[in-house]
């Protein structure tokens, strides 16, 4: 009682006080990201792993579903320990520091913004849990569990945390006002170039490309693709940080994209093949999905419908390119959707940024920034450095972790019979 009515008396001698204090964290905001955080998770378990299982071979399910679990519990305790400090800990151009090791001096009533900083962490937990988990695409089938593991954990520590430094925590590229505002550059530049390596490195599947390998269950991929979809405003949505109208448009231009994108491959098979598939509408709503993503902050509808059309042209064009013409196995395209995507996604946010958009009768089209070829210029050399970084430290890992477990792929003979039975005494199906 006397506790109440002394916080009353101080209210009234200094109400300006007490109200900075109580808005030092913001419960919309906080209910948002919480719940953008739950959509992003969601998007790799089961998303991401129900997409993926439904593409390979029945054979190799399991191991699919397998790894994206795996690779979930295994992210989470490193960006526990040290990942999140060294992404997002004061450090340097380069790296972070070791100030936020296991959380230290992070509590309850710790604030990032105008949310916990706990949450924050969280949230960008399931960025550092669904970035690696994408690489699995490409070498689907035929790498060792062990591998994959050990792979997932170094690629992490010495690829996505350095890389997420650079463009937001502090690091260079974020000094140089680059425009990434979900992770265009972050996950899908850096994901789609580790899985063009990892295909180079590991090798084309036993029977590729003369062997057909069509996916084996198209129900279990397409709602897995849907799943994406609704988590991917949780990706977009809640880089905002905030339940603000930048959140809302960017929910928006990241639908718009997602729909464009799957129309435009729907429509060029169609018009190709005589009919449309399953498969190229749930990988062209992908390929819309991450090329807005590092715009999806700086444009409106009319440049993210530009943009999905764009990606659903270009990453087509991209898988066709990678698969027939270079003969590369990227398993289940991450390259030519995730990265060519991502590159594209983050050139596009050069030319459309505009965080005031109305031009042409309010349609959405970028109004001009300052310098829109010094954007695009910024853009340009954070993809380049990327790539570069990217590829390099990929294939020393892929290099390292193959002397680790004496080998990176499974026999030739554990190939056929399939990984769900090799690597885990298990099958996907009792049938």
């Amino acid at each position: 009682m006397r506790k109440a009515l002394f916080s009353a008396f101080l209210a009234m001698l200094a109400p300006d006080l007490v109200m900075a204090e109580e808005s030092a964290m913001s419960g919309s905001n906080t209910a948002w990201i919480l719940t953008s955080t739950a959509l992003v998770l969601f998007m790799t378990l089961p998303g991401l792993a129900l997409f993926y299982g439904g593409l390979v071979r029945t054979k190799n399910v399991l191991s699919v579903l397998m790894q994206c679990f795996t690779i979930a519990g295994v992210s989470s305790l490193l960006w526990l320990v040290i990942g999140y400090s060294l992404a997002f800990g004061e450090g340097n151009s380069w790296i972070g520091d070791f100030s936020k090791v296991m959380m230290a001096g992070i509590g309850r009533e710790t604030v990032s913004g105008d949310i916990p900083e706990s949450l924050f962490m969280l949230f960008q937990m399931t960025f550092a849990i669904i970035t690696p988990a994408l690489i699995t695409g490409a070498f689907a089938e035929r790498m060792k569990f062990s591998a994959v593991v050990l792979f997932s954990a170094f690629w992490l520590l010495f690829v996505y945390v350095p890389i997420t430094h650079w463009v937001w925590g502090g690091g260079w590229l974020g000094q140089m006002g680059i425009y990434d505002f979900a992770g265009g550059i972050v996950v899908h530049i850096s994901a789609g170039v580790a899985s063009l390596v990892a295909a180079l490195v590991l090798g084309a599947r036993k029977g590729f490309p003369r062997t057909a390998m069509p996916p084996h269950n198209m129900t279990m991929a397409i709602s897995g693709a849907g799943m994406l979809w609704v988590g991917w405003f949780g990706f977009n949505g809640g880089s905002a940080l905030a339940a603000d109208g930048n959140a809302a448009m960017a929910m928006l231009v990241t639908h718009i994209a997602a729909a464009a994108g799957a129309m435009t491959w729907l429509g060029i098979e169609w018009k190709r093949f005589g009919k449309p598939s399953a498969l190229g509408a749930v990988t062209g709503m992908v390929a819309g999905l991450g090329t807005i993503t590092p715009a999806s902050g700086f444009v409106g509808p009319g440049g993210a419908l530009i943009i999905g059309l764009l990606a659903g042209a270009t990453c087509y064009t991209g898988t066709q390119f990678i698969k027939k013409v270079l003969q590369i196995d990227d398993s289940l395209d991450v390259f030519p959707v995730h990265g060519i995507g991502g590159m594209l996604g983050t050139l596009m946010a050069g030319v459309f940024s505009s965080t005031s958009l109305g031009v042409f009768s309010g349609y959405g089209f970028a109004d001009g920034i300052p310098s829109m070829g010094g954007q695009v210029w910024v853009q340009f050399v954070g993809i380049v450095s990327v790539v570069a970084f990217t590829a390099a430290v990929t294939w020393c890992i892929l290099k390292l972790v193959g002397l680790l477990t004496a080998g990176l792929r499974v026999s030739e003979e554990q190939e056929v019979e399939g990984l769900d039975h090799v690597s885990h005494e298990e099958t996907g199906y009792n049938m």
